[in-house]
C-alpha cells in the first residue's frame, strides 16, 4: 500500500501495518511517543492494521486529536475506578473535552472534593496493571441485554437512541466494560500522571428537566513535568479570574435580579468607552459606516432569516400588540433591512454597515460565568454587502484589520476554518463556492489554518480566530462568516453595470466578539494590570498630608486638561497606606507630593511596574505618559 505521510512524502508498506508500526519505521522517538494516526481524514487506534492507500499523520500528544485520544482513555480509567469504589454507581458518558476530560455518574451519595484522592490512588493503580484495551461489536439486541445485565440503564437507553444500522461497539479493560466509539489508547499503562480537579452537578443529556448527575473533571498528561505546569496555570489563572477582579477593580457586577445580566460600573464602564471608542476610529478609517438596529423585532422577520428554525431554542420572545415580536440574538436581520431600505448600484459597493450591537441569547443558568458566558452582550458586528468579484479582497481586507486589532492588545492567534454543518440552510453549490472562498483568501496571504469540520454557522462557512492569552490559554473572539443565504431570503439586490438586477453577497465578521466577553479575557491576560492606555484610573495623585492638598489640586487640574484619567486621594491616611491601596487597584502610575516635590514644582513618580522613578517636572511625566498613551504601548 502506498502511504502520504504529513510531510507529503510517499513510501509503500506491506499491507496489515499499524500506525505503531509505520511510526516505528520512521522513528523510534516517534513510535514511543505515538497515540494513534488520522488516515485519509478518520482517526485510527495505534494497533489498527491498515489495508488501503492514502494519507496518514501518526497522532502525538502535541495533536489535538492525540490529546483526545488519550483523555478519552483516561476517563474510562477514571469510571473503571469509580466503579471498583462506589457499588451503586451508575455510569453515563465520559468524552475528552478541550482540557481533559470528565465523567457523568449517577450515584447516591454527591462527591466531594475530598474523595479526589482516593479515586486517583485506584486510578494509579489501573494504570500500573498495564490493562489491555480491547474492542468488540455486539448485535443490537445483545449490546441492550448485555447492558441491562450489568444494571446501567443510561447505557441501554443510549443504545436504544442509536440508528438502526449503527456499529454498537464496547471496549473492555480488565473487569470493565464500556459503550464507546472510541478511539482509544492500546492500554491504560500509557496513562502517564492524573489529576481530578473539580466536581460538579450535571443533568443527564443536558435537559434540566433530566435528573441531576455527578460530573468529575480530570487531566492527565505523559509526564509530570507537564501536569506540574498545567497545575501551575490553573493557580495562576485563579488568580487573574476576572470575577474577582472585577469585584476589586469595581469594573462591573452580576446580580440575582438579573443572572446572565452584566451591570458596568463607572470603571468598567470606562475601559469599555476605551474599546467602544477606539473600535470606531479604526473603523471609519476603513469605510466602514456605523448603524443602530432595534433590539426587538416582528416574529416573522425571524423566520425569514432562518434563526427560528435553526435558533429559536436560544431566543427571547414577548407580544406587543397582540403580535409576536422576539428579542434579537443577531444583529444581521436588522443590518439586512438597512441594506433594502435603499435601491443600491453596484458603484455603492461594498457597503460596509457595522453596529455595537446588544443581542440577548438564553443560556442555562449552569453554563453562565462572569462576562464569558452571558444572557446579554454587545457584538461589535459588521456586515458588508458586496459584488462576487469583490468578495476575497473584502475577506482579506478584514483579516487585516483583526490581525491589526489583536497585534494593538498583544494576542497571538490562530486560525480555524469551520464548514458545513448537519443543521444548514443553502445548496452544495452555494457552500462550495463560499468555503473555496474564505480558503482562496486565507492562502493569498498565507495564513496558516486548520479545517474544524461541521462547526461553521447555519448559513455559510466562516473563519474562526483564537486568541492567546499571557498564561498559554485559548478564546475564540473574532470571525469571519461569508453568506449567500441571507441576501436571497431577504430579497437584496444591487443594479450592475449591465443594468440588470442582482444579488449581492453577504460577509458577517466581529473582532472583539463581544464587548463583554473581550473585557473578560483582556481583565484576566493583564491580571487587571491595564496597560496605561486602557487602564481606567490612569493617574493617582497621593499628597502626603493636608498642607500639601492645594498643590496637589493643582497637578490634578492639570493632568485633567491633557485628558489623563486621574484620581486625587486626599484623605487623611498614611503615605504608606494609600500607596499600597493604589498598588491595590493596579493604578499605572502615583504621583507623590510632600514638601520637596512642592518646593521644587515637581512630582515624585512611582511606577506599576518599575517602582520609584525619582522626581520629575511635571511637564517630562506628561509628555512621557502622553506618548505612551499615544503609541498604545503594553
Amino acid at each position: 500500500m502506498k502511504i502520504i505521510l504529513k510531510d507529503g512524502t510517499e513510501r509503500e508498506y506491506e499491507n496489515g501495518m499499524s500506525v505503531y508500526e509505520i511510526a516505528k519505521s520512521l522513528s523510534q522517538k516517534l513510535a514511543k511517543e505515538a497515540l494513534g494516526g488520522r488516515l485519509n481524514g478518520r482517526i485510527v487506534e495505534l494497533y489498527t492494521p491498515i489495508n488501503e492507500d492514502g494519507k496518514l499523520e501518526i497522532l502525538t500528544f502535541d495533536d489535538e486529536d492525540g490529546k483526545k485520544i488519550y483523555w478519552h482513555t483516561s476517563s474510562h480509567i477514571m469510571a473503571q475506578a469509580i466503579k471498583r469504589l462506589y457499588k451503586n454507581v451508575k455510569l453515563t458518558i465520559g468524552p475528552a473535552i478541550e482540557n481533559g476530560f470528565y465523567y457523568d455518574f449517577d450515584i447516591d451519595e454527591p462527591f466531594k472534593v475530598d474523595d479526589f484522592s482516593k479515586i486517583e490512588d485506584e486510578m494509579n493503580k489501573i494504570i500500573k496493571e498495564d490493562l489491555k484495551l480491547e474492542r468488540f461489536v455486539l448485535p443490537r439486541e445483545e449490546a441492550i441485554k448485555f447492558m441491562e445485565e450489568k444494571g446501567e440503564p443510561y447505557k441501554v437507553e443510549l443504545i436504544k437512541d442509536l440508528p438502526q444500522d449503527a456499529t454498537i461497539s464496547f471496549y473492555r479493560q480488565g473487569e470493565f466494560t464500556d459503550l464507546c466509539a472510541g478511539p482509544h489508547l492500546p492500554s491504560t499503562g500509557m496513562v502517564k500522571s492524573i489529576k481530578l480537579l473539580s466536581v460538579a452537578g450535571a443533568y443527564w443529556r443536558g435537559d434540566e428537566h433530566n435528573k441531576m448527575l455527578q460530573r468529575i473533571y480530570g487531566i492527565s498528561f505523559p509526564k509530570k513535568s507537564m501536569l506540574d505546569e498545567y497545575l501551575n496555570m490553573l493557580e495562576e489563572a485563579k488568580k487573574r479570574d476576572h470575577r474577582k477582579l472585577g469585584k476589586e477593580l469595581d469594573l462591573f457586577s452580576i446580580h440575582n435580579e438579573g443572572p446572565g445580566f452584566p451591570f458596568f460600573h463607572p470603571k468598567g464602564m470606562v475601559l469599555r468607552n476605551i474599546l467602544e471608542d477606539f473600535w470606531r476610529k479604526e473603523h471609519a478609517k476603513r469605510g466602514y459606516q456605523e448603524i443602530k438596529t432595534p433590539i426587538i423585532l416582528n416574529e416573522e422577520l425571524w423566520h425569514r432569516s432562518g434563526h427560528w428554525d435553526h435558533y429559536k431554542e436560544n431566543m427571547y420572545f414577548t407580544k406587543i400588540d397582540d403580535e409576536d415580536y422576539a428579542i434579537k440574538p443577531m444583529n444581521c436581520p436588522g443590518a439586512l433591512l438597512v441594506y433594502n431600505s435603499t435601491m443600491h448600484s453596484y458603484r455603492d459597493l461594498p457597503l460596509r454597515l457595522c453596529e455595537l450591537g446588544l443581542v440577548h441569547r438564553h443560556e442555562l443558568s449552569g453554563a453562565l460565568h462572569g462576562l464569558m458566558r452571558v444572557r446579554s452582550f454587545t457584538q461589535d458586528d459588521a456586515h458588508l454587502f458586496m459584488t462576487p468579484d469583490q468578495v476575497e479582497s473584502e475577506i482579506l481586507g478584514v483579516i487585516k484589520l483583526i490581525d491589526y486589532f489583536y497585534k494593538i492588545f498583544g494576542f497571538e492567534y490562530f486560525v480555524e476554518l469551520s464548514t458545513r454543518p448537519e443543521n444548514s440552510i443553502g445548496s452544495d453549490e452555494d457552500w462550495e463556492l463560499a468555503t473555496n472562498a474564505l480558503i482562496k483568501a486565507m492562502e493569498h496571504i498565507g495564513l496558516n489554518y486548520k479545517v474544524n469540520e461541521g462547526d461553521g454557522a447555519f448559513y455559510g462557512p466562516k473563519i474562526d480566530f483564537h486568541l492567546k492569552d499571557s498564561i498559554g490559554r485559548t478564546w475564540q473572539c473574532g470571525t469571519i462568516q461569508l453568506d449567500f443565504q441571507m441576501p436571497e431570503r431577504f430579497n437584496c439586490e444591487y443594479v450592475g453595470d449591465d443594468g440588470e438586477k442582482h444579488r449581492p453577497v453577504m460577509l458577517h465578521r466581529v473582532v472583539f466578539g463581544s464587548i463583554e466577553r473581550f473585557i473578560a479575557i483582556l481583565t484576566e491576560n493583564f491580571a487587571g494590570a491595564f496597560p496605561t492606555w486602557l487602564a481606567p484610573v490612569q493617574v493617582k495623585i497621593l499628597p502626603i498630608s493636608d498642607k500639601h492638598l492645594a498643590y496637589a489640586q493643582n497637578i490634578y487640574e492639570r493632568l485633567l486638561e491633557n485628558d489623563i484619567r486621574v484620581e486625587l486621594d486626599d484623605r487623611n491616611e498614611k503615605i504608606g497606606y494609600k500607596i499600597r491601596e493604589a498598588q491595590m487597584q493596579k493604578i499605572p502610575y502615583m504621583l507623590i507630593l510632600g514638601d520637596k516635590e512642592v518646593e521644587a514644582g515637581n512630582v515624585s513618580v512611582r511606577s506599576r511596574k518599575e517602582g520609584d522613578l525619582g522626581s520629575k517636572s511635571l511637564q517630562e511625566f506628561l509628555s512621557s505618559i502622553l506618548e505612551e498613551i499615544k503609541q498604545k504601548s503594553l
